[in-house]
């Protein structure tokens, strides 16, 4: 869109917030830039110019506006719409796969070189993965100048910096000020209940509206005791990260999602971020999904009715899918026992001093060596299951932000036990895909009947091709038609 001037200065002149994180204003007489919604007077047209990211801006020379913090934008939806190379390299840098393991890292997981990976960002998006990375860094280094008490040499090595000089170059560069002054700039924590020793508080950004009924009710109806729970009005769960592991606290609020992270290695905070924003759906376009769904007469209703649901998604795509596995025709009550019973013989013991988490989910590795005899599932199931975590363990099965959506689709369906609705849920919930679609889903069908909707699955696909590219959303509308705990915030 940035290469559109006129849409983009209408955007900016009317403050709209939807295009937050989708471009970026950088005005040539301050070399600052900004979100499109910057409660500042706009610029001058013939003053503007609009890049496609922060990075963008960075590598032209501007810093990060002091106002409205354009840094901290939503991420740009298109990253989860799209399945070609370029949206995949964009899902593996926020998941801090370049800090890890370099531009070569990120190239061998795309199967590109990594001249093609630099020739193609630069093309799209004005910056190259090392300047995207850069850009991330200094947003989570950022993050722990003003919400922990951290030496900055330590913010420094645990933001992904190589060194303490670069770190102080970086900052000053994009927010025009030292590491020790945004220290001061920041505001007091607010009165009441301190953060645990060790916590990170920060505040995720989300396109408005956002619906939290049916995207906690979710999370914490479906919740496996010991990794997860809802406690205090948040949702609470167990991480398991490529440094360590942690536990999140995650709120929600009228304008913001908020957010306590406590890590054993800060250097995981990065990915963090990026696998709750997965989780919450918070990168979504709700104007854009709601739109294109209102324009059918029978769902229109339920659009009107709470505007801005979301897809909730996963903290850990494998975990999902054995998970998925585990609620095949069984009830919700009944799948979180199954994994209950798995979490407690395999998973890996945590502490958790602010409630009652105790464990990490089992990683695939672990329960390849399951023996069958002591699953309590039918024997085609338990087949199934192990066939699944045997696949994800020997990478023959991969399942991460870098994945071909529809490459993972046939892999899945080639498993034994797996079925649309099984690799459709896995698609919408681990994967990301916005347009995955269960029509044989009993809820659905129900849902499509109740509303004089088809209630066939192949009727009801050929109508919901007029949904598309949003059927997952269409889906979370159908569903929260139901009483069923899901679409409930818990009280």
């Amino acid at each position: 869109m940035h290469t559109d001037t006129e849409r983009c200065v209408r955007a900016v002149r009317s403050k709209d917030a939807r295009f937050d994180g989708v471009f970026f204003t950088a005005v040539r007489t301050t070399r600052i830039y900004c979100r499109p919604s910057c409660p500042v007077v706009p610029p001058k047209p013939e003053n503007m110019e609009f890049h496609p990211s922060a990075a963008s801006c960075q590598r032209a020379g501007f810093r990060a506006c002091k106002r409205c913090r354009p840094d901290t934008s939503p991420g740009s939806p298109q990253w989860n719409v799209r399945a070609d190379a370029v949206a995949r390299a964009m899902r593996l840098i926020q998941d801090g796969v370049v800090d890890r393991e370099g531009v070569p890292g990120l190239a061998r997981r795309l199967g590109w070189s990594t001249r093609q990976i630099e020739r193609q960002l630069l093309a799209e998006l004005g910056a190259g993965p090392l300047a995207l990375a850069r850009a991330q860094r200094a947003q989570t280094a950022r993050v722990l100048i003003e919400t922990t008490p951290m030496p900055l040499g330590e913010v420094a090595f645990a933001a992904g910096f190589s060194s303490i000089r670069t770190f102080n170059e970086t900052v000053r560069e994009v927010f025009a000020l030292a590491p020790g002054e945004l220290r001061a700039r920041a505001a007091r924590p607010a009165a009441g209940r301190a953060p645990a020793s060790g916590a990170i508080t920060l505040r995720l950004p989300f396109r408005a509206p956002l619906e939290p009924s049916n995207l906690f009710g979710h999370l914490a109806a479906t919740a496996v005791p010991g990794v997860e729970e809802w406690r205090d009005g948040a949702y609470r769960r167990t991480l398991n990260l490529p440094y360590g592991h942690g536990v999140v606290a995650l709120a929600p609020r009228a304008d913001h999602i908020a957010c306590r992270l406590s890590l054993t290695d800060p250097r995981d905070l990065t990915g963090a971020i990026s696998r709750c924003r997965r989780l919450l759906d918070l990168d979504a376009d709700p104007v854009a999904v709601d739109e294109r769904l209102r324009a059918d007469p029978l769902l229109a209703p339920l659009v009107d009715a709470a505007p801005g649901r979301r897809v909730p998604g996963s903290a850990d795509p494998a975990e999902f899918a054995v998970r998925a596995v585990l609620g095949q025709q069984v009830s919700t009550a009944a799948a979180r026992t199954h994994a209950a019973r798995l979490v407690a013989a395999h998973g890996t013991p945590v502490d958790d001093p602010e409630g009652g988490l105790t464990h990490l989910f089992p990683e695939p590795g672990a329960l390849a060596a399951l023996d069958p005899e002591t699953l309590a599932l039918p024997r085609s199931r338990r087949t199934t299951l192990l066939t699944l975590v045997r696949a994800l363990a020997d990478g023959s099965l991969p399942l991460d932000p870098a994945d071909d959506r529809e490459e993972v689709r046939a892999r899945l369906l080639a498993l034994p036990g797996f079925g649309p609705w099984t690799t459709g849920i896995i698609a919408m919930r681990a994967l990301g895909d916005p347009d995955a679609f269960l029509p044989g889903d009993l809820g659905v069908r129900r849902a499509a009947e109740g509303l004089g909707l088809p209630s066939t699955p192949a009727a009801l696909t050929a109508r919901a091709a007029h949904w598309r590219p949003w059927r997952a959303y269409a889906v979370q509308y159908l569903w929260a038609t139901d009483s069923h705990p899901i679409n409930h915030l818990p009280s």
